[in-house]
């Protein structure tokens, strides 16, 4: 595998490509470094190489990394894993995003402690496409309800959805699984015209980003396509 920032033009290409052949406009999709498990080292030659959004599993160790790299202020932070509840003081005082809120105890307790001083945390609802007993995420059903009280939350700016669909299904099942989300984030528009930021779709990876962007993605999760594949 190549060095990092090779691997970066590499995937970028990748998106581009995906992005044309779709007809949507060069600068609709963007991407996401998906870091957990690689040192602050790693990040800081992406950031060099003008990889500005992160994405973190894991919270102590992604605090870690805020220390680390605390010379590099504009680097965008990203939680994109499981949330326990214990965790949410800290989530809601150092990310940008938070990709995987998939209940109402976990919105509101992000929002009442997300500090004043800062500016609304970027919300995408996960949605478990697929139904999968293994993955977290609200159903396809039961996402306009939570969306509807999410977008009350004061201190949340609900940005859109996220999905995980399942990686070993036929590539139509995949397609299909991508589309159900768009279709959802597109009735969600409908249903709140007044919602100012409904704009994100955070699918696809390594794997399937090409099929997540002919589905509408506007934010790719890629990791082992960057930096490799990680440490157990």
């Amino acid at each position: 595998m190549g060095s990092i920032a090779d691997n970066m033009g590499v995937v970028t290409r990748r998106i581009q490509k995906a992005t044309m052949a779709a007809n949507r406009p060069a600068d609709s999709v963007r991407l996401l470094a998906v870091s957990k498990r690689k040192p602050p080292e790693d990040l800081r030659v992406a950031a060099a190489a003008g990889q500005i959004a992160f994405g973190e599993n894991y919270l102590q160790e992604a605090l870690e990394k805020m220390a680390a790299l605390a010379d590099l202020p504009t680097l965008e932070w990203h939680f994109i894993g499981p949330i326990q509840s214990n965790k949410t003081r800290d989530i809601a005082a150092h990310f940008d995003w938070v990709h995987s809120v998939d209940r109402l105890k976990v919105a509101r307790r992000l929002s009442d402690q997300r500090p004043a001083d800062l500016a609304p945390l970027n919300i995408c609802l996960q949605v478990n496409v697929d139904n999968e007993d293994t993955k977290s995420g609200a159903s396809l059903a039961d996402i306009p309800a939570l969306a509807a009280e999410v977008l009350t939350l004061p201190h949340l700016r609900l940005r859109g959805l996220m999905a995980i669909p399942d990686p070993d299904q036929p590539e139509a099942d995949l397609r299909q699984s991508f589309r159900a989300l768009a279709d959802a984030l597109a009735q969600l528009r409908q249903a709140h015209p007044e919602a100012q930021g409904l704009d994100t779709l955070s699918m696809g990876m390594s794997g399937d980003l090409e099929t997540a962007i002919a589905e509408g993605a506007t934010l790719v999760r890629v990791g082992t396509a960057l930096f490799g594949a990680r440490e157990a």
